[in-house]
Parts: C-alpha cells; structure tokens; sequence
C-alpha cells in the first residue's frame, strides 16, 4: 500500500490530538501508595519502588515531580558506567600540586544548577554491581565525582524484581540498606479514573509546626525503647542474597525510621503508610514491633493500676488490654511484694467485669505461680474463677466442633 504524502497541516493535528490525550487533571484522592512515598519525600530519604514492569511507577514519579513543580531527571542506571557517577578523572596542568578532581556528569551539574528537583535512578535492579557500588555515595551523600547535590534535591529510585528484570542482578546489601523500600502495585479504580483522564493529586504532607518536639520525642521513646528492649534488633544482616537486596535492621536503617516516625507524627499520616514506611525501612519483622512498640507508649502504666485498681482504667482494644495485663504481671514479678500479688489479682478482676474474660487467663496463671507458699491465696480469685472456667469451656466445645465439623466451622 502506498501512503499519500502528508499535508503540512498533519503533524500539526497529531500533535493537537497528542495534547489532548495528555490533558488530564487531578483530585484530591486517598491514596496510601502515594501518601507514603510523599512522606518518604518529605523527609529526605532515598526511596526504592519495586514494581511489576508497566504497572505505573514512572508516570507516579512524573505525576509527583508535576505537582511539588519540581524538575523530573531520569537516570537509568543500567545504561551508565561507574564513572558517570563516580565522576571522571580530570588531570589538570600539574597533578601532582592540584590533585586529579573528578568531573561530574552533565544530568548532575543541571541539578546542582537548579538547586531542586527530583533525581530518578530508573532500572536500578538491572544495574550491574560495579554501577551501584558507584552509585553508594550519591544516594546517602549526595555526592557525584567533586560535586555535591544541594539540600533541595531529592531522590527517588524505581526496580523490578529480579524475576521479571532484564539481566536482573539483586541489590547489594549495602546499597538496599540506604533506601526506604516501598512495594508499588496498581490500583484498579485509579488506573481506571487515571485513563479517564483524572489522577489521583500528589503533595508533600502538610506538617504541624506545634507538634515537632511532640514528633521528635515520641519517634525517640519508641525507637529507643524497643532496641533497648530488643538489642539484637539493632543490626540483622539477612542470610540471603534476595532478602540483603530489601529492607532490613541496621543502626542506619533505623535512624531512617525514627525520623519517618517524627514525620509521619507531625504530619498526622495514616497508620497504613506509616506501616509502609517503617517496614519499607528496617523490614516487616523489625517494623511490626516497632509499631507495636508505638501502641504500647500509650498504656497505662502498670505501677498505676497496681496501686488503684478498683479504678484502674484499661484499654478496649484487645490486644493492647492484654499487653498491659501482661505489663501488671511483669511488674510484679520484677518486685515481688504480697500486697502488689494481691493488688495484681484486683487488676485481673477489674479486666473480666469490664471486657473479655479470656485475656486474664494467660497473665492470671503466670502470676499464680509467683504466689510463695505462706500467701494466702485471695478472694479475688474466686471471681476469676467461674469467668476462666467458662473460656475454657467455650474453647473445648469450638474444638469439639472443629474435629466433627472442620469445614463447618472453617466457614464461619
């Protein structure tokens, strides 16, 4: 078939047709993906996603770079050698008095003319190790050759699992441990409503100026009470090559979660993205209990309900009921007194009148067997008593059932 030279109007029209096509507006959208990388933006850390090829992860870039009005560079980091960021040797009339500096590349110099922006390493999984061995210093220091990135750049990187990368390699520990790990998967009503030409809005969170001390300690007292708590925490070296390429535990790694905490707290952001900062940060395991860690600054303190626990006030979630209930029983183990025994059996009571009565049986047979022999055994137990006896009984029969009637019961 013979195609007809093109008037000098038709280019024109394609380009007109191609505007409206990229026409497209935003809204202001909840979105956790978003809300966590923007937090992550926010505070200045280096951000990895990981997604499926084709699934968005450059247009969520493009879209965040168009709505903080920050220029958008892309990097691939496949395609460069250890030198574009590393810098280039340049020897000047008298090395020997001068020194050899290393000449940064040209992507580099733009944004250190610019003084802000978006520094996008695309590909990173495809990088081979001598590329993201060179790649260590821009992304903690910010540092390329002799040139050092203003404080108004921030970076952001994109990788697709080793198995659906071309000439995939697997990040280097060292390299994983500088990122804030974000897994990117796409949502079905915004890809829809994006076609339809309307995308979800992307901004930096909005931080409260009064609560920055608040933030700051509280990102403190959590972190430093689980690592007290937990030492071996602190540093976990994966024993995998696959797991040392994501997030996990490190002195550095932490400090990354502290000060997303601090942020995420002054900026009042969802638990959903702060789970994902967190965990994106030190590991699911590690930022699990660090949330956990979060919910428990919030308990009452047990030394309080030991010493008023007629009125002691407990919590109504079930969980954080029996991390306190198991907080009383700990305290009394650490000073072992009859008066705070007895105190602790009035707590268990004060539990079962005002909430479930499963929770006291784990903490109540614990601190059974801290009783000395000449204690008198106190009335408070009698009511625990028929409380237990009967979630015992419930449990039996919901076995008895499970082994007569497991699908059944499965279903329910």
């Amino acid at each position: 078939m013979t195609l007809a030279p093109a008037s000098p109007g038709t280019l024109d029209i394609a380009a007109e047709l191609l505007t409206l096509l990229g026409d497209t507006a935003t809204e202001a959208r909840p979105d956790v993906q978003l809300e966590a990388l923007t937090l992550a933006v926010s505070a200045d850390l280096p951000v990895l996603l990981w997604g499926e090829p084709g699934i968005g992860k450059t247009a969520a870039l493009t879209h965040l770079a168009d709505s903080l009005g920050l220029p958008l560079t892309t990097v691939i980091a496949s395609v460069h050698e250890p030198s574009d960021f590393a810098g280039l040797p340049v020897v000047g009339d008298d090395p020997a008095v001068q020194g050899v500096p290393m000449a940064p590349p040209d992507w580099a110099v733009r944004l250190a003319r610019t003084g802000k922006g978006l520094l996008f390493l695309d590909e990173l999984s495809t990088a081979p190790p001598a590329v993201q061995a060179a790649l260590l210093r821009v992304v903690l220091e910010r540092q390329v050759g002799a040139l050092r990135l203003p404080p108004g750049i921030r970076i952001v990187a994109a990788a697709n699992p080793r198995g659906s990368a071309a000439d995939g390699w697997e990040l280097s520990a060292p390299l994983a441990n500088r990122f804030v790990h974000l897994q990117w998967a796409y949502d079905h009503d915004v890809v829809v409503r994006g076609l339809g030409g309307t995308w979800p809005r992307a901004g930096l969170p909005s931080l409260d100026a009064g609560r920055l001390p608040e933030a700051v300690a509280l990102a403190r007292r959590a972190v430093c009470g689980l690592l007290g708590a937990r030492p071996k925490l602190v540093h976990q070296l994966p024993n995998t090559e696959t797991r040392r390429g994501g997030p996990w535990p490190s002195p550095r790694s932490w400090e990354m979660a502290l000060r997303l905490l601090a942020f995420a707290t002054a900026a009042g952001a969802s638990r959903e993205a702060l789970s994902m900062v967190v965990r994106g940060a030190v590991g699911d395991g590690p930022g699990l209990e660090l949330l956990a860690a979060l919910d428990r600054l919030d308990l009452p303190d047990p030394e309080d309900l030991l010493a008023d626990p007629a009125n002691a006030v407990l919590p109504d979630r079930g969980d954080l009921r029996q991390a306190t209930l198991d907080a009383v029983v700990e305290a009394v183990r650490n000073r072992l007194e009859r008066s705070r025994w007895d105190a602790a059996w009035d707590v268990l009571v004060r539990a079962v009148d005002t909430g479930a009565p499963d929770l006291v049986v784990v903490p109540a047979t614990t601190l059974a067997r801290l009783r000395h022999n000449d204690w008198p055994i106190p009335p408070a137990i009698d009511r625990l008593t028929s409380a237990v006896t009967l979630s015992d009984r419930a449990e039996t029969a919901r076995a008895e059932q499970a082994a007569i009637r497991p699908g059944a019961v499965a279903a329910r």
